[in-house]
């Protein structure tokens, strides 16, 4: 008991804590919120607060009036802020990512690249901004059109858990750039790092311009219906938004909303199983970050003719790729489940698709039996001989299980997809041209040809969701003017109507 208990003292020796950001201070919380290791649930990482909704007022009211002042700084001295910011984010990157790692349960390769695409869309978006917010000027024959981009507000961010920093950052640089200001809720599963870098990012910029808070449904219901807030980003599922969509009702507010996705994988008979690259990709596309990725291929559809064989060859990349273990341990690919909650509901569907009378099969490898009973762990699985229909299919999971399903012809398979009540990303596989000419017909905001997921992210471009998978779209050009009123202003040659009598 006296080892368990020392074990215990030292990782809250070691804890991280954060607190409300506001103002440019830190603002201390009457309780705090425990965030435990999901690879070793004994283990403390840190404490976060327990926001009132009194201190989320605050914050709103803070960058309301920050904003009177930010919106009319120059583009250029908002860049060259944001740029110093990158910088100490980079400075900082092996701290930060070890505390993603410890909070999260992504392994050490996994968090490095959560910072990569952070980094990558923050210098995107510095190199545009001026470009893409400059404001444009047209002569002609009715006169002259002066179009100009303008901030919008404060915005109120919300970001999800699995990953935080890349979906908090993806709102703050370009809200920022645009002249806004903002209130970040980074979620309770996942705190602390977003907050770290929140406040790196903060400490580049006045008071008031980056505000953070964090507590219960009550500061989320205030960031979402707050008369001051002019607009707000979330990323997170479409129950949630359906909740955030009625609270910003009566103030009728700007949304760009990234939901759920039930992202389905393609294979043609034009496919090449023997190609063991590809197969690597589409089991990365399936179990990055034990599966919860909003983007990831959660439901697979190969032709018939082609089936069997791949499935033969899909279990032997799958098995050379996937080692399940602690997230510190440089052989692991697959770390735990971020928590509980989830990998319950995980663990309910395959138990589900088993009763139905599906083929389960495990994958990969355990590296520490005993680290894996101790952690949220769940071994990956396949998932073989269940209906089009099963909640399995149809459902997102988001974890670390995958559905291989038979198709017979391209309609069929096309009727598939568009069924879904979501439509964020998908992937078509084969022959380049077959595969582009079935992509033109899915209903997805965006299509990858021959890789999936984070491997055919492009942050030049814009992202979101047809249907139930989201409002708006991120990244790109677009991702930068959605946190912007255009405005137009008109000066007319002829003043007067030519039809109006004296």
């Amino acid at each position: 008991m006296k080892e368990i208990a020392d074990e215990v003292w030292k990782a809250e020796q070691d804890a991280v804590i954060v607190e409300a950001f506001i103002n440019g201070h830190h603002v201390p919380s009457l309780s705090q919120s425990v965030k435990e290791n999901p690879a070793n649930p004994a283990e403390i990482v840190g404490y976060f607060p327990v926001t009132t909704k009194e201190q989320a007022v605050e914050a709103i009211e803070a960058a309301a009036e920050a904003f009177t002042t930010w919106k009319k700084t120059s583009i250029e001295d908002r860049i060259t802020r944001m740029r110093k910011a990158i910088e100490k984010i980079r400075a900082a990157e092996n701290e930060i990512v070890h505390l993603l790692s410890r909070e999260h349960g992504k392994p050490l390769y996994d968090a490095h690249g959560e910072i990569y695409v952070s980094l990558m869309w923050m210098e995107f978006a510095c190199n545009e901004a001026a470009s893409v917010l400059q404001e444009e000027i047209q002569e002609h024959d009715h006169g002259t059109t002066i179009l100009s981009y303008d901030p919008m507000g404060v915005v109120a961010a919300i970001s999800p858990w699995n990953y935080p920093i890349a979906l908090s950052t993806i709102k703050i640089a370009p809200a920022l750039l645009a002249g806004n200001t903002i209130v970040l809720k980074p979620s309770p599963f996942a705190p602390l790092a977003a907050a770290k870098v929140a406040e790196l990012i903060a400490g580049e910029f006045p008071a008031g311009v980056i505000n953070v808070v964090h507590g219960a449904a009550d500061v989320g219901v205030e960031l979402t219906s707050n008369p001051l807030i002019a607009k707000i980003a979330f990323t997170g599922g479409t129950a949630t938004a359906k909740h955030i969509i009625k609270a910003a009702a009566d103030t009728i507010k700007d949304m760009t909303l990234e939901l759920g996705g039930n992202d389905a994988a393609i294979f043609l008979d034009s496919f090449d199983v023997q190609d063991e690259r590809a197969m690597r990709r589409i089991v990365i596309s399936n179990f990055l970050t034990t599966g919860q990725i909003c983007m990831i291929a959660k439901r697979v559809y190969v032709h018939r003719s082609i089936y069997d064989a791949f499935v033969e060859k899909y279990i032997e990349a799958a098995n050379r790729w996937i080692r399940i273990g602690d997230p510190f341990d440089a052989h692991t690919t697959v770390g735990p489940v971020n928590n509980l909650k989830q990998k319950n509901y995980v663990q309910g569907l395959i138990e589900d698709a088993q009763k139905r009378g599906a083929k389960v099969i495990p994958l990969g490898q355990i590296l520490d039996q005993q680290q894996f009973e101790q952690g949220y762990y769940l071994q990956p699985t396949l998932v073989l001989n269940c209906d089009y229909q099963d909640p399995i299919v149809v459902e997102e999971q988001f974890g670390p299980t995958v559905p291989i399903l038979p198709f017979d012809d391209v309609e069929q398979v096309i009727r598939l997809h568009n069924e879904s009540i979501y439509g964020l990303t998908s992937s078509v596989w084969g022959r380049e041209a077959d595969a582009i000419s079935v992509a033109r017909q899915l209903e997805a905001g965006t299509t990858m040809i021959n890789t999936a997921a984070v491997q055919g992210l492009d942050v030049r471009f814009p992202f979101g969701g047809f249907k139930q998978s989201g409002i708006g779209r991120e990244y790109g050009a677009e991702g930068i003017r959605t946190y912007t009123e255009q405005h137009v202003i008109n000066v007319p040659k002829v003043l007067d109507l030519p039809y109006i009598p004296e």
